[in-house]
């Protein structure tokens, strides 16, 4: 009898040992949301590849969004608002923690202790909230540049311009000699001019490079309505048509860069990912073109704003532990490294812009740090949670002056009104470092 028991007991050890360890080997299926502009869809499915290597019982898929940050922020709401677990891993805009952050885990319940230093300090605030949850895992950061065709500039012996007046002139000057000589599709200057957040970060580079603030100051009050900001939105409404093709208030990130890379742009103002694809073999502009700070206005000084993406767990997902883990390793140095040098995408770990051959990849990362490191950053934490009513705001207000709905300073002084009432915040003079 005693026997019988021993036995007894042993087979059940038997079955609760196979049963966790087939637990640990539970089949799992994780889903990340992430962009789709230029390569980046392309690099996280093979981020995602690499993470299944090494962990054979998750599989990951990689959903596509739309290109619009707009847009894409419509189909998260979507599914956040429905507690939908069907996303795991959210890729963020730097805007969106503050909006969105009570719908994620925090990382720091899963060790994110441990890799947290090793990122841009600045962003790991950005993405921390008030009550001191890290939301989102730094991923890549974005800053405005300055695209120009190296080989343009020489054959008509001109410099890259310092400020917009000097953009200007170039630009209008090397396309009307290109179109003599019979590209008639040529253009001095492309750049993102849709009503969408977008132009929200071409908009904002204006003004603050030409002194007039940045919408909403750090100590919340409404700055846009001024002389310096009202001049330089008018003088980039005369752009359109002129050195800027009418079509240019319909574009995103990806209608300049096609336009670019087809030859028949001298200036392309675009986030740091279009210098790989720019930089491909097939393409007029590979070995052709060259990256610089944008041109500053009257302050003197250029402005980039500040962009860049992170990556945020669902806390409706029925994984959370497994896409934690996954988003840490998305966000961990060798797929950060992989991102850098095939699709010069910046990163947000500080040593990799010492690496070898992620400066060898894109030597601008080393050349151009401060612009990085420095870059403006659009008024997200001082208006959240409205932050997204309030850059809708703006955008709308500087495309109906560039589209000439309205002048700039009707449309300031409107906008102006309307920033106060969503908001509540008074007005106050524009404050720059």
């Amino acid at each position: 009898m005693r026997k019988n028991l021993v036995l007894v007991i042993a087979l059940v050890f038997v079955i609760a040992f196979s049963g966790i360890v087939l637990a640990q080997e539970e089949e799992i299926s994780l889903t990340v949301a992430g962009g789709a502009v230029g390569q980046e869809k392309e690099l996280t499915e093979k981020a995602a590849e690499m993470y299944m290597e090494d962990n054979p019982n998750v599989t990951v898929e990689v959903l596509e969004t739309p290109d619009l940050a707009n847009d894409r922020l419509g189909l998260y709401l979507q599914f956040l608002e429905a507690e939908s677990p069907e996303v795991d891993v959210y890729q963020v805009d730097v805007i969106w923690p503050g909006d969105l952050g009570e719908h994620f885990i925090d990382f720091y319940d899963y060790g994110a202790e441990e890799v947290v230093d090793k990122h841009f300090q600045a962003i790991v605030e950005n993405n921390t909230t008030t009550d001191g949850r890290l939301v989102s895992m730094p991923w890549f950061t974005d800053a405005g540049l300055l695209y120009y065709r190296t080989d343009l500039l020489e054959k008509y012996d001109r410099e890259v311009p310092e400020t917009w007046d000097e953009l200007e002139e170039t630009a209008r000057y090397i396309m009307e000699e290109e179109r003599a000589a019979g590209n008639e599709d040529f253009y001095g200057y492309v750049w993102q001019g849709d009503a969408y957040e977008g132009l929200t970060c071409d908009a904002l580079e204006w003004i603050y490079s030409n002194g007039g603030g940045k919408i909403v100051s750090t100590d919340q009050e409404i700055t846009i309505n001024n002389e310096k900001a009202i001049e330089i939105i008018d003088q980039a409404a005369g752009w359109v048509g002129d050195i800027s093709p009418t079509g240019v208030t319909g574009m995103g990130e990806e209608d300049a860069r096609a336009m670019f890379e087809a030859g028949n742009a001298l200036f392309m103002r675009n986030w740091p990912y279009a210098y790989a694809l720019a930089s491909q073999e097939d393409k007029p502009t590979a070995g052709n073109f060259d990256v610089s700070p944008l041109p500053a206005g009257d302050s003197g000084s250029s402005a980039a704003t500040l962009g860049g993406w992170n990556l945020s767990v669902s806390k409706y997902s029925e994984h959370p532990e497994a896409a934690a883990k996954l988003a840490m390793f998305l966000a961990g140095e060798e797929v950060q490294k992989m991102r850098a040098v095939e699709g010069s995408f910046n990163p947000t770990i500080r040593s990799l812009y010492e690496d070898e051959d992620v400066l060898e990849a894109v030597p601008f990362f080393g050349s151009l740090y401060d612009v990085f490191t420095s870059a403006v950053a659009r008024p997200s934490t001082q208006t959240a949670p409205q932050y997204n009513q309030v850059s809708e705001l703006f955008f709308q207000a500087v495309h109906s002056v560039l589209t000439g709905e309205s002048d700039a300073q009707s449309a300031i002084e409107y906008l102006e009104l309307d920033l106060m009432d969503t908001t509540g915040f008074e007005t106050g003079e524009p404050t720059q470092p």
